[in-house]
């Protein structure tokens, strides 16, 4: 063989693992910004989500932003100042409710923040217009609600099941209402990157405890996406271990409760569907022991074969 041949040969094989790298490359890449529920007020629910080759992040919750930026950077997940992060990378906020642990990032930063958008369903913005941005207890950043708004920040109210597009970016939403402490409403949204989704879940509890259909409808309408394996992944939260007593949920999930639940979609996705999808666990609260032991049952309990994530702050993975 002549060296022009090798050359052409080695040329093809590099070509086709480059090709097949780039096939195998995952849509979305996440940075968690926080992700414990409870007294952690450097690492409340928020996590960063963007289309892998972009900078264009929304963030999913908003509890923790300056402290999980800082760490971020300390883990050198992004090569720029906390400020440009902050200012230039993340297009756009979705609270999925206005508990003060979803929402403080966002409140207190807000200052420092440049212009963008905070998406919420009617209720959750007006929660958040009457109790936070009103001029009484934080400067009004919106452009409407009490006082004089800023006009910062634009509030845009999202219907529950329309698809939009979110601004700044090439990914789009579809919200989904969700039951956490029966008749307060969260929210779930599910994301679209080109052909692929995740969806994420604000705080949530078991339909058989919230007396609701909430999570069921969800499940039905995200069961096609998981068969097809469009669907990347689900971040849902599990605040407590099993002991946790009924009437003590308030409003949240148990390894127990969530094993129940990803089986009614496995019913309703098919045989195996499951098997090997990425279950991103969210909003564990302490202390430390009880964590432990959540990450326990849940391994114990998943006879569904999930792939269980327990994002870590501040440390980017894909999906």
């Amino acid at each position: 063989m002549s060296i022009f041949s090798r050359f052409l040969v080695c040329f093809v094989l590099i070509s086709v693992h480059a090709f097949s790298q780039k096939e195998q490359k995952k849509p979305f890449q996440v940075v968690p910004l926080g992700i414990k529920g409870g007294i952690d007020e450097k690492n409340l629910s928020a996590y960063l989500v963007a289309p892998t080759h972009t900078h264009d992040f929304i963030c999913l919750d908003a509890g923790t932003v300056n402290a999980g930026i800082e760490k971020a950077i300390e883990n050198k997940v992004f090569k720029v100042s906390t400020s440009e992060v902050l200012r230039k990378y993340i297009k756009g906020y979705f609270i999925s409710h206005a508990h003060l642990d979803h929402v403080s990032g966002l409140i207190i930063n807000s200052p420092a923040d440049s212009s963008k958008t905070v998406y919420a369903t009617e209720k959750c913005m007006e929660m958040m217009e009457n109790h936070y941005f009103n001029d009484q207890t934080w400067a009004n950043f919106g452009d409407k609600g009490p006082g004089t708004p800023l006009k910062k920040y634009h509030f845009q109210t999202l219907n529950i099941g329309e698809e939009i597009s979110i601004t700044n970016t090439t990914m789009t939403v579809k919200a989904f209402p969700l039951s956490h402490v029966n008749p307060f409403e969260s929210t779930a949204f599910l994301i679209k990157s080109g052909e692929s989704y995740l969806l994420y879940l604000g705080d949530t509890g078991p339909d058989a405890v919230e007396k609701s259909d909430k999570l069921k409808s969800l499940w039905t309408a995200i069961a096609p996406l998981v068969k097809s394996k469009q669907l990347k992944g689900i971040f849902i939260e599990v605040s407590f271990p099993n002991e946790q007593p009924d009437q003590f949920l308030f409003g949240h999930l148990t390894p127990n409760y969530l094993m129940k639940e990803l089986h009614t979609l496995a019913d309703l996705s098919g045989k195996d569907a499951l098997k090997g999808f990425s279950i991103i666990v969210t909003h564990l609260k302490p202390p430390t022991k009880n964590i432990v032991k959540l990450k326990e049952q849940l391994q114990k309990q998943n006879d569904l074969g999930l792939k269980l994530i327990y994002p870590e702050q501040g440390k980017r993975f894909e999906l």
